[in-house]
């Protein structure tokens, strides 16, 4: 039995920040391999595919892809950038033998470039630095790469991965070169530094089978499919195989189909070996973490640990008087068979049942995370409700723990006082600061997951749109103490009906409305935020008087604040303890838990 060398594949994934370019190069890389035809019309980040990730411009599953370079196949996973979805990072590193680590020559190394370049670190992998905008015309790619240095120095690289290759990019122009200094025509050199410095899969043809499932794919004809790659042995078509569950339990099933990636198209093959990333049909109930191997010697490879949820919200079905007038799925068994049917794929999410039937307990890595499963599921026809996110704490050697999370601010300086004076009172220490180029200060803070619900729409306000924030989370220490909620109440609507000018009118000197006139309410609906500490109950559907003496005009001169328009994000950020977010394919209200006004007044002396 001997070592084999599989010196025809190379298995790659591109890691990043958030923004930094990583589906641009995948473009770039597929568009110069001739995976497309001369003709044919291609999207702009074709890997995104889901509408959410489209809309977004953000990458929320890994994707598989390949391309040919001089005879040799190299299989390429795009990995989403944002924290939330570091659950899919982690797992698809296990199918890969290098990372393409891609950096932004104008804003280096970010949170989230720490937070994938550890775990690919810990995962013994040496990574090929891409430094990435080049073109851009404040790029600073030299400091950007001693930036990268130190990061890896910092988290501790080994000499080997501290002597990394570097190439410097344009996605977007479609070129790469080696130095600065050289002429770039192509994506070439970053062809050519994969097949020369990512590792040929190596292992043993001639052992038993054995592959670890990283992602489930789903296809309406074939049912579930298992991603993930061969690390022994050879796979075949209708082969009899074992599938290990995690609980150790062993079932025999059989292969119904095998595909290999070939472009952005999977591509059905009679056999696959060692190093190949393969999708295997046939296997009914097939979940991440699995191994599939040999019948007659099932041995189980080990799985990386994800990270545990920080964030966990009720999902429940709807009882507003509204309820069942917009979605096509409402009854509380419709809620749950969709929440555990996410579980098969997404990872990082947990889902609990409570005491009652209507009521599910969702925990994930964080709003985005959690707000991207809302927003999927009211576009598939769900109509449901949500309570405010909480954060999830731990208990060690009998002390209550909170998670932390490492949060960089980018500002214009003008702005750096509101900033910290904001932050002060959500408990965040500071850590450093630095003054980037084009006026713009870093601040690094360490601030309890609790601080940041309901900050980054405050953020976005205080900096006038100019300010930019990330987060990752960095540990959990003990409890740091109380964080002030919300300082201001809601502007709760009293009586049902329509909303009218008038009655806008009047109640929009109270507060910041949310509405405007002709919107259906009812009682104990949030029709804006209160200018007070405390809740106002209003009557948007007041109609005016009728008096036997009327000018004409009188009626015109009623001058309407434009109302603030509130999203999916705004809503979760701004509802209180004792209010909830109404979800529906057409709507997004807010309201309180209780919506008789008597009965509000009743709990609240309790």
């Amino acid at each position: 039995m001997s070592l084999f060398t599989r010196n025809d594949i190379r298995n790659v994934a591109i890691i990043a920040h958030v923004d930094h370019g990583k589906t641009t190069l995948v473009d770039a890389l597929l568009k110069q391999s001739h995976v497309f035809r001369t003709n044919e019309k291609v999207e702009e980040r074709v890997m995104d595919s889901n509408d959410l990730e489209k809309e977004r411009g953000i990458t929320i599953l890994s994707k598989n892809t390949s391309v040919m370079h001089n005879g040799i196949k190299i299989n390429i996973v795009d990995t989403p950038g944002h924290a939330d979805f570091g659950g899919e990072v982690e797992r698809v590193l296990e199918m890969v033998d290098s990372v393409l680590l891609l950096v932004d020559a104008y804003e280096g190394p970010m949170p989230q470039t720490k937070f994938v370049l550890k775990k690919a670190l810990e995962l013994k992998l040496n990574p090929i630095v891409v430094i990435n905008k080049i073109d851009k015309p404040n790029a600073r790619p030299n400091e950007v790469l001693d930036e990268v240095f130190d990061l890896f120095i910092e988290l501790g690289a080994n000499d080997e991965q501290l002597d990394f290759p570097v190439v410097y990019c344009s996605a977007k122009a479609g070129t790469a070169k080696l130095e600065m200094d050289d002429e770039a025509v192509n994506m070439d050199p970053l062809f050519d530094m994969i097949v020369k410095n990512v590792a040929a899969p190596q292992g043993y043809l001639d052992k038993p089978l054995q592959m670890l499932v990283t992602t489930i794919d789903h296809n309406e004809y074939v049912g579930r499919i298992g991603v993930g790659k061969i690390t022994r042995g050879t796979i075949k078509k209708n082969q009899p195989i074992a599938v290990i569950r995690k609980d150790g339990k062993v079932d025999n099933v059989k292969v119904t189909n095998l595909y290999v990636y070939t472009g952005l198209k999977k591509e059905e093959t009679d056999e696959a070996k060692l190093g190949d990333i393969v999708a295997v049909s046939g296997i009914p109930d097939i979940n991440i973490g699995e191994t599939i191997a040999d019948v007659s010697t099932p041995e189980a490879l080990p799985f990386v640990d994800i990270d545990e949820p920080t964030l966990s919200m009720y999902f429940m079905t709807n009882d507003s008087p509204f309820a069942g007038k917009e979605g096509e799925f409402v009854t509380s068994r419709h809620l749950r068979d969709r929440l555990f049917k996410e579980l098969e794929t997404n990872v990082s999410l947990r889902v609990e049942e409570t005491d009652s039937a209507d009521c599910f307990k969702v925990s994930g890595r964080g709003e985005l995370h959690l707000s991207i499963l809302i927003e999927t599921m009211r576009r598939e026809g769900y109509e449901f409700q949500v309570s405010k996110p909480t954060v999830i704490f731990k208990e060690e050697n009998g002390k209550k723990m909170e998670p932390i999370e490492y949060l960089t601010i980018d500002v214009p300086e003008e702005f750096m006082g509101v900033v910290m004076e904001k932050l002060g009172p959500r408990k965040a220490d500071m850590v450093n600061m630095t003054s980037a180029v084009n006026g713009y200060t870093r601040l690094e803070f360490r601030i309890p997951a609790r601080g940041l619900i309901g900050f980054r729409n405050e953020f976005m306000t205080d900096t006038k749109g100019n300010g930019i924030m990330n987060h990752v989370l960095d540990s959990y220490e003990p409890y740091k103490g109380e964080i002030p909620d919300r300082s201001r109440g809601s502007l709760v609507v009293f009586d049902p009906g329509v909303s009218i000018t008038y009655g806008l009118f009047n109640a929009q000197e109270r507060g910041i409305l949310f509405i405007g006139p002709g919107v259906e309410v009812y009682e104990g609906m949030i029709a804006g935020e209160c200018s007070r500490a405390d809740d106002i109950e209003v009557n948007v559907c007041k109609k005016k008087h009728l008096s036997n003496t009327r000018s004409s005009g009188a009626d015109d001169s009623l001058k309407l604040v434009p109302v603030t328009p509130m999203s999916l994000e705004k809503s979760l950020e701004f509802i209180a303890a004792d209010e909830l977010v109404e979800v529906t394919p057409k709507s997004i209200r807010m309201r309180k838990k209780i919506l008789n006004t008597d009965l509000r007044k009743k709990a609240r002396r309790k």
